[in-house]
């Protein structure tokens, strides 16, 4: 069967009738009959049976029916985006982000991206970095963003911020003296909140820890960046987290410090190295980097 086949034949299976079909294509009713007709007699055997004007799928054509249904969802994509293209519909970029990334860095740059591409659709997700990389390779998103650099070899890390591991405390934890000096494991004070055993920001607090013998107890382990940062803001303990999440706090309840010796956290923009981004995916990547090195400056020593 030829793709025009499928395309009638499938309006017919859907509408029940000729008329109706011709309707739903927007063709005259001898086109879609004369259609209908080739198909039935490429295919050598007929697909309705013909009662008193009205036509009943008989059980074969049921079968191919079902068969050919994801391929006539395929054509009406590929008719959509046809027309789109017809249009000059604006493009549409697809982002997927770690979230804390997503709430410390995201709304100031999109807001900032969405001034030079008001029109331009953009789809947001988040994700952690293990399913980003699978949803890069799929094809489901044109960039992501991660703290973590996958080291995969179908996918492009490309540093587009840094800082320095920071430790968040409950406002009035230290001096403003303090405040201006890294802190080190040893001046952690009060309760300190912990990050899941298989986060990497996580486990090098703990092997930094371990280095200067000191061994931390978490009562409270979370398992994303915001969570702690809120816990902090709420006066529940101290966390070791990224700088952008850090940055992001509420500056009347939290207090920051870099962590002591300085350890590099990198923003990574992830792309498939099969699939160079449009020139509104990069201006975005661009955006999000400005953004994320602005969210820095006023807490770079």
């Amino acid at each position: 069967m030829r793709l025009r086949h499928i395309e009638v034949f499938h309006a017919i299976m859907q509408v029940g009738t000729i008329s109706g079909a011709a309707q739903v294509l927007h063709i005259s009713q001898p086109a879609v009959t004369k259609v209908l007709q080739h198909a039935e007699l490429q295919l050598g055997m007929p697909l309705f049976e013909r009662v008193r004007g009205k036509l009943y799928p008989k059980p074969e054509a049921h079968r191919l029916f079902a068969e050919t249904e994801k391929l006539n969802r395929d054509l009406q994509g590929i008719r959509r985006l046809a027309a789109s293209l017809k249009s000059r519909a604006v493009e549409t970029v697809r982002l997927v982000s770690t979230p804390t990334i997503a709430t410390s860095v995201l709304p100031s740059a999109v807001t900032a991206w969405r001034r030079e591409f008001p029109q331009t659709r953009c789809e947001l997700a988040t994700h952690h970095t293990g399913e980003i990389v699978n949803v890069l390779r799929l094809g489901e998103a044109d960039l992501a963003l991660s703290l973590q650099n996958p080291r995969h070899p179908g996918i492009v890390a490309e540093p587009i911020a840094h800082g320095l591991l920071t430790v968040v405390a409950p406002a009035g934890t230290w001096s403003d003296e303090e405040c201006a000096t890294p802190v080190s494991a040893g001046g952690l004070r009060g309760e300190l909140i912990g990050l899941a055993g298989n986060d990497p920001l996580g486990e090098i607090m703990v092997a930094a820890c371990e280095a200067q013998d000191l061994q931390p107890v978490f009562h409270t382990v979370v398992q994303t960046y915001q969570i702690a940062r809120s816990l902090v803001e709420a006066g529940a303990g101290s966390a070791v987290l990224d700088p952008f999440t850090a940055a992001s706090g509420d500056r009347s309840k939290v207090q920051c410090r870099q962590w002591a010796p300085p350890i590099p956290v990198h923003l990574y923009l992830l792309t498939a190295s099969h699939a160079p981004l449009s020139h509104g995916a990069r201006q975005l990547a661009d955006c999000i980097g400005a953004a994320a090195r602005a969210c820095l400056e006023p807490h770079t020593p």
